[in-house]
């Protein structure tokens, strides 16, 4: 079971969510907050293992309420739920920690996969922001690789992560490595099961957190 605490300040919407969570076997939303600083508070009581984060909110926003949750509870895993898909939204809430940023127009059912997903440790982002998220994180400084992870991929698979996460097709990365495009294929099934992750967009997001890719050097 997937504890689920609700924090947005529009009350429609903290109900909308809960019916629609309701749906699911899996998942418990343990409680509503209706501000950033109300989420943090409620943590120690209610436990949940996930905070359904909105970003605008008075007082204490979802930004600075994902950092302290970030640092005060590091097993709580939050996952962005707004509206805004500016720049500067969607870089801030995953510099501060968030693990994955949908958008409020997902459907139940997108939601509901992509809490199930954050529970797994992947990282679920709407593509609609994915593309600004990669801009944002390649005009930074890039974070020590994790050695781990480099050390479990082969220096083909980096190559390959590398062109994924700007985006390539199986086709252009085939065309820039001097590879068939079903060897691509195959790197890329290699790459998203050493990572755990789903989709390519997933191993973008999750390769660029942990420093395996440089975009600046493509």
């Amino acid at each position: 079971m997937i504890r689920v605490l609700i924090c947005d300040d529009q009350e429609v919407v903290t109900e909308g969510l809960r019916v629609m969570l309701k749906t699911s076997p899996d998942i418990e939303v343990v409680g509503i907050a209706y501000d950033g600083a109300q989420a943090i508070a409620m943590i120690p009581e209610v436990q949940p293992d996930m905070v359904l984060m909105d970003l605008k909110m008075p007082g204490v926003n979802g930004i600075q309420a994902t950092r302290t949750i970030h640092d005060r509870y590091p097993n709580v895993q939050v996952l962005v739920l707004t509206t805004y898909d500016a720049d500067e939204w969607v870089f801030d809430a995953i510099r501060s920690g968030a693990n994955g940023y949908l958008l409020k127009d997902t459907p139940r059912q997108g939601l509901i996969a992509a809490i199930k997903e954050t529970a797994k440790g992947k990282t679920p982002v709407d593509p609609g922001v994915a593309s600004k998220l990669f801009d944002h994180i390649a005009q930074e400084h890039m974070p020590p690789p994790n050695t781990s992870l480099v050390n479990a991929l082969s220096d083909r698979e980096l190559d390959v992560l590398q062109l994924l996460a700007r985006g390539l097709s199986n086709a252009d990365i085939a065309g820039r490595l001097y590879l068939s495009e079903g060897t691509v294929r195959n790197y890329v099934s290699a790459i998203l099961a050493k990572l755990d992750v789903d989709d390519r967009t997933q191993a973008a997001v999750l390769a660029l957190r942990y420093g395996l890719v440089d975009l600046s050097e493509v």
